[in-house]
């Protein structure tokens, strides 16, 4: 929603800009009239709310007292705006490799960067990575990955996360969805920091196809 939000406030900032008018809170607001009441702002978690949008000073006083006291008061009031979540498209997920290994003191993340990249024939959204972790039983990781093209930073996230020891992924993701446009190369990268061993992919492929969107893999320079 926040990505919505951010969409129609810049397109308003034009349309005022059209206008010959200042492209003041107020001005924005009487632009995008009832559009904004299409932007499920309840549905977005009280952090989001409180640090991203009541400063952007689009809404009245009452209707941020409103909000605020729909995400933290039992008996909650009567919105304009939508409070269901967006059902979204199911994600997919595609698999590079085809099977997975580990080897005694083989492979040890210890802060160094696992990238690749690859390109897809039709647009997309990629909302994280699917990593292996450890081979040795539990173990947390500190991470960050990156996804950038021609060199330019797309999304990045930094957190932790932890492998219970199976060969299984773990998913990891961005904040928000990120765009993938087709014909393009992407260098996707992960940085984990870890002492234990580590699963890793092997039988990797350079194509995959995923419902109705081809992948190409290859090594990232």
């Amino acid at each position: 929603e926040m990505v919505l939000l951010e969409a129609i406030l810049n397109w308003a900032e034009a349309e005022c800009e059209r206008r010959e008018i200042e492209p003041t809170p107020k001005n924005k607001r009487e632009v995008l009239g009832k559009v904004l009441y299409l932007i499920r702002i309840p549905t977005m978690s009280l952090d989001e709310f409180a640090n991203q949008v009541a400063p952007l000073k689009i809404f009245t006083l009452d209707e941020i007292v409103d909000f605020f006291y729909h995400f933290t008061a039992n008996k909650k009031p009567t919105l304009a705006f939508c409070t269901k979540p967006r059902l979204g498209r199911k994600a997919q997920i595609c698999h590079r490799f085809q099977s997975c290994a580990y080897r005694n003191n083989q492979w040890r993340y210890r802060g160094r960067c696992d990238s690749f990249q690859f390109m897809v024939d039709k647009r997309i959204f990629i909302i994280g990575f699917g990593l292996y972790g450890s081979s040795n039983g539990d173990a947390e990781y500190k991470i960050k990955i990156e996804l950038k093209r021609q060199g330019k930073c797309q999304a990045s996230k930094n957190y932790s996360f932890y492998s219970d020891g199976s060969s299984r992924t773990f998913h990891v993701y961005f904040e928000h969805p990120v765009q993938i446009d087709p014909e393009h190369f992407y260098t996707a990268s992960a940085i984990l920091d870890g002492n234990e061993l580590s699963y890793f992919g092997q039988e990797g492929m350079t194509e995959v196809t995923v419902g109705h969107v081809t992948f190409q893999f290859q090594c990232s320079s």
